[in-house]
């Protein structure tokens, strides 16, 4: 049997873990070597696309009409085999589920932000393998705030009711994400410097299959952790929506969690095999603190309070899950202000969602507010920031 992995030593995870009784879900060695395996596996079919996008400057726009439009005579034999997989809709699709998921989701509103950033990207910097590629970019350091919101806005735009319809935003925003992915191993392949021996292929189907987890359980875990209450059927649709997210976005069908138990059992493996955190895992994290002070540039008193605030609350939320020991490698700040602060929300949001589940309607009402201020915040990204939703930087700058 697997060590006890680092990430749950200490902090909310191993709390809940607990009193889900799924600790004894860790897996056995011959399971640890199985996903190793996918450690050096990547995905052919996008990595073929991308290799065809160099052959001709027009190939890229013929991939953008064929994700909207559908494909056309012009298209090479490599956009049509990607565009085929990624239409061939796999059995255990169920759409009504998918729409109940996004709409569980879509509830928490902007609270579903926090774990976004505090949970999922600040705990997965603690994978050091999986950061070698963010670093290699340089992206993700010198462009953090950016990037955040973009992995926001495309968060929104995938877990919208409605969006993984084959003609909506959120279903061509998770086949650009497989593409950037692509690039950035066509980058990271062709580095002299890449050590496969130690960091693995990069951005290898491990790697992709923890990101599902972190937006997907972890997501979960973290909005609960905040006060969120999810019947069983929720939080089973959420990991539904999240394992068509992940079929899209070229995840080997073996690593896709089918239930709750898959997706902590492969969480446990994760942890066990990938969360080695070391410098550039600090670096990153660096870089994430001073993204959430960022908002307070050029507003003079009230805005250097609000950036300080920020990043004590964004930071107490880290270290409640990730635990003392990981935060402090990842050197967050420590504000016990700011962590009981936290804590009492959280008391309050537990109190007004044990409320909404008593209330007839009042569900629905707490799903339309959500979604209103995810549209308007969606909205207010776009103004200010101009994410670049077509990635297409990212992909020039892989």
């Amino acid at each position: 049997m697997v060590d006890d992995p680092v990430l749950f030593r200490q902090g909310g995870f191993r709390l809940v873990a607990r009193l889900r009784g799924v600790e004894g879900l860790r897996a056995g060695d011959e399971q640890v070597w199985r996903l190793r395996e996918f450690a050096q596996r990547q995905d052919a079919p996008a990595d073929a696309l991308v290799e065809w996008f160099g052959r001709d400057a027009g190939n890229r726009a013929r991939f953008e009409r064929a994700l909207v439009r559908g494909v056309g005579p012009e298209s090479g034999a490599e956009l049509r085999e990607f565009m085929a997989g990624v239409e061939a809709t796999p059995y255990w699709v169920d759409r009504a589920r998918l729409e109940r998921g996004a709409r569980a989701i879509t509830r928490a509103g902007l609270l579903g932000l926090f774990p976004l950033g505090d949970m999922s990207l600040m705990g997965g910097y603690l994978a050091s393998r999986a950061t070698k590629s963010l670093v290699g970019t340089g992206e993700i350091e010198h462009r953090a705030t950016k990037r955040l919101v973009e992995t926001a806005a495309w968060w929104i735009d995938v877990t919208t009711p409605g969006a993984m319809g084959r003609a909506e935003a959120g279903f061509r925003a998770v086949v650009r994400i497989r593409v950037v992915h692509a690039h950035v191993r066509r980058a990271m392949n062709s580095r002299e410097d890449w050590d496969y021996e130690h960091w693995d292929r990069p951005v290898n189907q491990v790697q992709t299959a923890g990101t599902l987890l972190l937006f997907s359980l972890v997501y979960v875990f973290g909005t609960q952790l905040l006060g969120v209450r999810y019947t069983e059927r929720e939080r089973a649709d959420i990991l539904h929506l999240w394992r068509y997210i992940g079929w899209l976005m070229g995840v080997d069908e073996e690593l896709l969690p089918a239930d709750e138990d898959d997706a902590w059992r492969l969480l446990w493996l994760l942890a066990a095999t990938e969360f080695i955190p070391d410098d550039d895992s600090k670096r990153l994290a660096k870089a994430l603190v001073e993204s959430h002070a960022a908002i307070g540039e050029g507003r003079g008193t009230a805005g250097k309070v609000l950036a300080h605030v920020n990043v004590q609350v964004h930071s107490a939320i880290s270290r409640l899950v990730l635990g003392k020991e990981n935060a402090d490698f990842l050197e967050l700040p420590d504000d016990p202000v700011a962590r009981a602060a936290v804590v009492a929300v959280a008391g309050v949001n537990f109190a007004a969602e044990t409320a909404r589940r008593l209330i007839p309607g009042a569900t629905a009402l707490q799903e339309l507010l959500g979604g209103m201020g995810r549209r308007r915040y969606l909205k207010r990204l776009h103004e200010v920031f101009k994410p670049d939703t077509s990635y297409g930087q990212d992909t020039r700058a892989a």
